[in-house]
């Protein structure tokens, strides 16, 4: 792994794999970059991967609170160390909402952007007082307990009832993470900025992945989004809850590949 320091972060690590194009793989909550593993094999065939740990995942280091934007800001460390002008953002939930503070700040290092189960708007109140509770659940000492019963969550119900082995992996994975970097990363997409205006003003394609058993991100609120940018690739996986790259990883590469190629040769 790579490492860069920047003015928030110690250090922060990231993968480079592939060769061509470059397509930055932004990992949500709880996890890290190598959610992205069932994929990242055969989109690297065609493609150079930036692949980061965000702070307080992974091999990333944590030092105080860091927002969503100053995620975003990182991303553009590393893409400036590796000499990188252009690439497709392809975020994941949490890190959608990266992928969007990344676009709205630096557009012109944007080639596309692609969401999987992410959303470009900010928590309502309700969704701010659920998130208080979670944070003072962990505070008090409550982190594993809530993540052994947040993460499978995560999933399409039929998928776990399935597949019990690769769920309780993902919570093993997710243990990891410290009581600080969980309470950093609530808190991040708590304060967030709503950014609908990053769709309105793109100038860039932008692909959205959907899953119809998703219990985070509401099919209908996601798809009046799908019609808001001049150019917009929709995938709907009718079987698939929030963890397409885990559930479904054949046809999210595959349709990845299809948005990356578009955007590389527009």
């Amino acid at each position: 792994m790579s490492e860069v320091s920047t003015t928030f972060f110690p250090r922060i690590f990231y993968r480079k794999m592939g060769s061509g194009p470059v397509a930055v793989l932004l990992h949500g909550f709880p996890e890290s970059g190598t959610l992205w593993r069932n994929v990242w094999d055969d989109l690297s065939t065609a493609y150079t991967l930036i692949i980061p740990d965000l702070p307080g995942a992974g091999a990333s280091e944590l030092n105080g609170f860091v927002s969503i934007t100053q995620m975003a800001e990182s991303i553009r460390s590393i893409l400036d160390t590796e000499g990188i002008d252009k690439a497709v953002l392809i975020g994941h939930s949490m890190g959608g909402y990266v992928a969007f503070a990344f676009a709205d700040l630096y557009p012109q290092y944007v080639s596309g952007l692609t969401l999987v189960h992410s959303t470009p708007f900010a928590d309502d109140e309700e969704k701010k007082e659920t998130r208080k509770k979670v944070i003072d659940i962990v505070e008090k000492g409550g982190k594993d307990a809530f993540l052994r019963t947040m993460v499978p969550g995560l999933f399409a119900e039929e998928y776990v009832k399935q597949n019990n082995a690769a769920v309780a992996e993902q919570v093993t994975n997710a243990l990891i993470m410290s009581q600080q970097a969980v309470v950093n990363f609530y808190r991040a997409m708590m304060e967030r900025q709503e950014r609908t205006h990053v769709l309105m003003n793109a100038t860039f394609p932008v692909q959205w992945i959907i899953g119809a058993k998703d219990a985070l991100i509401p099919v209908k609120k996601i798809l009046p989004l799908t019609h808001m940018t001049e150019v917009n690739f929709t995938s709907y996986y009718r079987e698939c809850g929030h963890m397409a790259m885990i559930e479904t990883p054949l046809t999210l590469q595959k349709d990845i590949k299809t948005f990356l190629e578009y955007c590389y040769s527009s």
